[in-house]
Formats: C-alpha cells, structure tokens, sequence
C-alpha cells in the first residue's frame, strides 16, 4: 500500500476527510459522513439547477465559501 493510500485509510478510520480530497474540495471542518452527504446535496442541487434554470451566464465566485 502506498504512503497515499495508508493516509486515506487511517482518515476514514478516524472519520475524517482524506487530505488528497481536502486539496481539491471546499474547506469544510465537517466529520467524513456529514462531508460526504453535503457533497450530495452540493452536486444535486447544481445538477437541478443547471437543468431547471437556464441562465445565459453565472456569478463564478457564489460557488465558493471563503
């Protein structure tokens, strides 16, 4: 196993969120299931509004929390 993945084991034994996600995601100090389930919600809610809501252009930063 390499030294990435032992990381990635040893975060979700201790229901954290792996630091590999942490580089590309959203800072969040949210334990790994409540992470996990807001990322659900996250992408659901895009997905629907992307289908629902056609806009001709989008505000990029309202994605983010800083």
């Amino acid at each position: 196993m390499s030294l990435d993945l032992e990381k990635m084991y040893n975060s979700f034994l201790n229901k954290r969120v792996p630091e590999i996600w942490e580089k590309v995601a959203y800072p969040s100090l949210k334990p790994l299931g409540s992470w996990v389930n807001d990322v659900i919600q996250r992408l659901a809610f895009f997905k629907e509004w992307n289908e629902k809501i056609r806009m001709p252009s989008y505000w990029l930063s309202s994605f983010f929390f800083p």
